[in-house]
């Protein structure tokens, strides 16, 4: 989504052949602080995690060219520093603002300490905090395992015995395309790949266990980006009405009271804050007519099949000669009928 974009510190989106690539460098954060965009989550039991950006000495991700080059950068990493030896506690960094389906993710990370356990890894196509999958490796068990919770259920770890050092560096990789999952430990894959439907989308993020002691940097995720509700129910629209002259969806962003465009015609309208109008159209639940010299604007409320209002539709329809009002708004409702129909249950444009 466009929003949010520029709060991650250190952010930077790229084009790639399989869509789209984030890379998130915490430099730019304040040290000692939870960097922005990241949302600090603990499941199970136990005091809530210590997640902030601490100074630590990196290796190169490249190899040096000659032996007198740098081995160690002194650079900003994020890193979970509390002690709570509870078992079930698993403190989590989640990146807030978007859902992925298909993807390959990417992080370094350092075990640095703990008594319990040592642990860190990923978490993925997190839906909530009873639901996803997780990779991670242990450096007192010598071994990297997958499983996933559902309905806060954990299943049974699967995974190989590996060599993993505390103290030291790793890059831990996770690529999901469907329902299967290849995940890879230092450049190499790690275990077979593994076919699982239990979660087809959802947040990605950083994991420890108990009182394990990590620091996470060098996060990149190459994704292909989800189409929401709002943008599949206007693309549709618009191919079953190609004289349609505009289209606008509205709504608003989890967490947010602020009404605007979430789907558009024109992409330069996206973000737009909604007119007078199109907030008198929510909180009135009912039509609004415009007509200017090209265009007749019709705004109606979208609604889910519970009959309350989920968002705004503004329809821009070239006006016939002697059509009255209510005919120009009798022309959108068989397209808002078929825009409801597609949204059944859900009560978020952003899915």
């Amino acid at each position: 989504m466009r929003r949010g974009l520029g709060v991650l510190l250190g952010l930077c989106v790229a084009l790639t052949a399989f869509g789209a690539e984030k890379i998130v460098d915490f430099s730019s954060a304040r040290e000692g602080q939870l960097p922005a965009g990241w949302k600090p989550v603990r499941v199970g039991g136990g005091k809530e995690g210590e997640w902030k950006v601490v100074m630590a000495d990196v290796p190169p991700t490249l190899k040096p060219l000659t032996e007198s080059a740098a081995n160690l950068t002194r650079r900003a990493v994020v890193a979970q520093t509390s002690f709570d030896p509870t078992d079930e506690r698993f403190p989590m960094l989640v990146l807030e603002e978007e859902r992925f389906g298909t993807f390959t993710a990417k992080v370094r990370f350092q075990i640095t300490g703990g008594g319990v356990e040592q642990m860190a890894g990923l978490a993925f196509r997190m839906q909530d905090e009873k639901n996803f999958y997780v990779v991670r490796a242990s450096a007192l068990g010598q071994n990297l395992r997958f499983y996933k919770f559902v309905n806060g259920e954990r299943s049974a770890p699967i995974g190989p015995s590996l060599p993993i050092a505390k103290g030291e560096w790793h890059e831990l990789s996770v690529r999901c395309e469907g329902n299967r999952i290849d995940i890879g430990l230092d450049g190499k894959p790690a275990m077979p790949t593994l076919t699982d439907n239990s979660h087809p989308v959802g947040r990605v993020g950083f994991f420890t266990k108990s009182d394990s002691q990590a620091s996470f940097t060098d996060f990149r995720i190459e994704y292909k980006p989800l189409e929401t509700l709002a943008m599949g129910l206007l693309k549709r629209t618009l191919e079953d009405n190609p004289r349609l002259l505009d289209l606008q969806i509205l709504g608003k962003l989890p967490g947010s009271d602020r009404l605007e465009v979430m789907a558009a015609k024109r992409t330069n309208d996206m973000g737009r804050a909604a007119s007078e109008t199109e907030l008198k159209v929510w909180s009135e639940n009912r039509p609004y007519y415009a007509k200017g010299k090209t265009e007749a604007i019709v705004t109606q409320p979208l609604r889910d099949r519970n009959g309350d209002v989920l968002g705004v539709v503004r329809f821009a329809l070239k006006p016939y000669t002697g059509q009255m009002e209510a005919a120009m708004v009798g022309r959108t409702l068989p397209m808002l009928k078929t825009m409801q129909e597609g949204i059944g249950a859900s009560r978020d444009l952003t899915e």
